[in-house]
C-alpha cells in the first residue's frame, strides 16, 4: 500500500469537499501521520471514511470529520484547549501543533495509557493527558480558549461554556441518533454566547453525557 498516495487522496477526495479549505490545517494532515495513532489491525483503514473501532466501545472519528473540526475551532498558537475524550491521541496531536497546550481527558484507562505512549514516543509535549470522566465538564485548568467534544452528548452541559474565556470556542455534537448536530458556541460576553448549526453527522456519545428528562405519564 502506497501511504503517501493514500493520505494525498484522503485530502484530495474527503476533506477538500467537504470544506475544509485551509491551508495550514491540510499540511498538518500530511505531517502528523494518522496511521501511527491506529491499532495495528486496523492500518490499512487509516484514510478510508469510516469510523475506526479503538476497543472498549469507542472509534475514531471520520477523518473528514476531525479536520473540520480543527478547522471550525480557528485555534491561535496561544490557545489553552480543552479536549473531551482523548481516544488514540490523533485528535489530541493536532491540535498540539496548533495550540500553546492542550488538556485531554479520557475516561478508559487503556486508551489514556495507549495514547500516552504515541505522543511521548512523538515529541508532541505541550499537552497533559488525564484520565476521568469530563463529559459534564472539566474546570480543573479552566478557563479555556478551545474546548472540543470528540464524542455526541445528548444534552450540551452549561459547564462547558462557562468554562470558555472570553471569545472562547466550543464544539459539540449534540443530540441522540440519527439527528445529531454539530455546533459552535462561542462567548461572546461574560453572560452572552453566540451559538452556529455547522452540519449534520452521527457519532457514538461520551460516556455518562447528560440526556434530556423525559416526561413519564
Amino acid at each position: 500500500m502506497d501511504m503517501e498516495q493514500a493520505r494525498f487522496n484522503m485530502v484530495e477526495q474527503q476533506i477538500r469537499p467537504w470544506e475544509v479549505l485551509n491551508e495550514k490545517v491540510l499540511e498538518m494532515l500530511f505531517k502528523v501521520r494518522r496511521e501511527n495513532f491506529l491499532p495495528e489491525a486496523y492500518r490499512k483503514l487509516a484514510f478510508v471514511d469510516m469510523q475506526i473501532p479503538l476497543g472498549f466501545g469507542e472509534v475514531m472519528l471520520e477523518p473528514k470529520l476531525e479536520a473540520r473540526i480543527i478547522q471550525e475551532v480557528a485555534l491561535k498558537d496561544s490557545d489553552r484547549v480543552l479536549e473531551v475524550g482523548t481516544g488514540s491521541g490523533y485528535m489530541t496531536a493536532l491540535l498540539a501543533q496548533f495550540a500553546a497546550h492542550v488538556y485531554s481527558v479520557e475516561i478508559v484507562p487503556e486508551l489514556h495509557e495507549g495514547a500516552k505512549a504515541k505522543l511521548e514516543s512523538r515529541d508532541i509535549d505541550n499537552v497533559t493527558l488525564e484520565l476521568g470522566d469530563a463529559a459534564r465538564g472539566w474546570d480543573r485548568h479552566g478557563p479555556y480558549d478551545v474546548i472540543v467534544l470528540t464524542g455526541s452528548t445528548p444534552v450540551l452541559p452549561d459547564a462547558f461554556q462557562r468554562s470558555l474565556k472570553l471569545g472562547g470556542r466550543l464544539f459539540a455534537i449534540v443530540g441522540e441518533a440519527p439527528a445529531m448536530r454539530a455546533e459552535r458556541v462561542t462567548r461572546v460576553a461574560e453572560d452572552a454566547f453566540h451559538r452556529e448549526d455547522l452540519f449534520e453527522t452521527c457519532v457514538p456519545s461520551l460516556r455518562n453525557a447528560p440526556v434530556p428528562s423525559r416526561f413519564k405519564f
